[in-house]
C-alpha cells in the first residue's frame, strides 16, 4: 500500500509518520513540498503520485489570525481538501483528515456527538468545515476525525507556551471559562492507526466512513489545564510562582471567537472501533515525562 501523509511536520505529523508504516511505503510531504494554499497543484500533485490512502495531516491552524485571512484559511483547510478529495477518487484510494471542536458554538452541556448541529463561531472553524463537506462530497472512502485542544511535546502549542511562560512571568492569567478536553497528539496519531487497522479491513469501507470524535477523555478548563501543568512540573504540588489567576474570556478578548464547551463525546469511535480513550491527565502526564528526558 502506498501512503501519503500530509503536514510531515506539524505536531500531529511528526507522530504518525513512524505508525503509518505498518502499510506499507510511507511518503511525508512538508508544506514546502505541497503548498496546500496553491490549490491548483494540490490535485496534481496528488494524482501524479497516487496514493492508496492519504492521511491530511495539514491545515492552516491560526484561529486568531484566520479572522483576517479568511481566504487563505479557506482555501487551506477548504479548498485544498476538497482537491485532496477529488483526486483521491479519481485514484481509487481512501483519505483520512483531521477537523476540530470548534465547528460547533458551545452552547451545550454535554459533550458533542457527531451528529449535533454545527455552527462555528469564526473562521477557522468555518474552514474546518467547509472541507469536511468538500470530503463528504467527493469521496465515499474517507474518515473525519475530530479532535481538541492538541498539544505535543514537540511544536508550538498551550503545553509547550504554558512552560515557556513559567520561566518569564511572575503571573499567568489564564481563561478559566471554557471547558474542553486537551489531547495529545500521540494518543491521536496512536487511535488514528487502530482505526485504520479496522477501517482498512473491512471489504466495503464506506459502510462506517463518516465523521468520529477523537479526543481525550474528560474535561478541563484552560485555566485547569494551565494548573495541572504546573502540578506535574512540580512533582505534584502548585508552585508560588507563576502565580496562577483564573480570568473570563471577557477579560481576555482575541479577535476570534471561541466556543464556551467544545467536549467532544467519543462514544461512536468506542462503538464503531471499539477504542476506550485515554484520559486527560494521563495523557499529559506521560507526555510531560518526554520533556523531562
Amino acid at each position: 500500500m502506498r501512503v501519503l501523509l500530509l503536514g510531515a511536520r506539524g505536531q500531529l505529523g511528526v507522530e504518525l509518520a513512524p505508525l503509518l508504516a505498518r502499510w506499507g511505503d510511507v511518503t511525508a510531504w512538508r508544506r514546502d513540498q505541497l503548498d496546500l494554499s496553491d490549490v491548483a497543484q494540490v490535485r496534481r500533485q496528488i494524482e501524479a503520485f497516487a496514493p492508496d490512502l492519504l492521511v491530511n495531516a495539514a491545515a492552516y491552524t491560526a484561529v486568531d489570525r484566520a479572522e483576517s485571512e479568511a481566504d487563505l484559511a479557506l482555501r487551506v483547510n477548504g479548498d485544498a481538501v476538497r482537491e485532496m478529495a477529488q483526486a483521491m477518487a479519481e485514484c481509487g484510494g481512501a483519505m483520512l483528515h483531521y477537523s476540530t471542536d470548534y465547528v460547533f458554538d458551545g452552547t451545550a452541556s454535554r459533550p458533542w456527538r457527531e451528529e449535533d448541529a454545527v455552527a462555528p463561531l469564526n473562521r477557522y472553524g468555518d474552514s474546518k468545515l467547509a472541507g469536511e463537506n468538500f470530503l463528504r462530497e467527493a469521496l465515499a472512502d474517507h474518515l473525519i476525525l475530530r479532535t481538541s485542544w492538541l498539544y505535543a511535546h514537540h511544536g508550538t502549542n498551550f503545553l509547550r507556551t504554558i512552560l515557556r511562560l513559567t520561566k518569564e512571568r511572575e503571573e499567568l492569567r489564564i481563561v478559566s471559562d471554557q471547558v474542553g478536553a486537551p489531547t495529545w497528539a500521540r494518543h491521536v496519531a496512536q487511535v488514528t492507526c487502530q482505526v485504520l487497522e479496522r477501517w482498512l479491513a473491512v471489504p466495503d469501507r464506506s459502510r462506517d466512513a463518516g465523521v468520529y470524535h477523537l479526543s481525550a477523555a474528560g474535561e478541563v478548563s484552560w485555566c485547569g489545564f494551565a494548573e495541572e501543568i504546573l502540578r506535574l512540573k512540580h512533582g505534584g504540588e502548585l508552585p508560588p510562582r507563576p502565580r496562577l489567576c483564573p480570568i473570563t474570556t471577557s477579560e481576555y478578548p482575541t479577535p476570534a471567537r471561541r466556543p464556551t464547551y467544545s467536549v467532544l463525546s467519543n462514544a461512536k469511535l468506542r462503538r464503531v472501533f471499539g477504542i476506550q480513550p485515554v484520559q486527560w491527565r494521563a495523557s499529559l502526564r506521560e507526555c510531560m515525562s518526554l520533556l523531562c528526558d
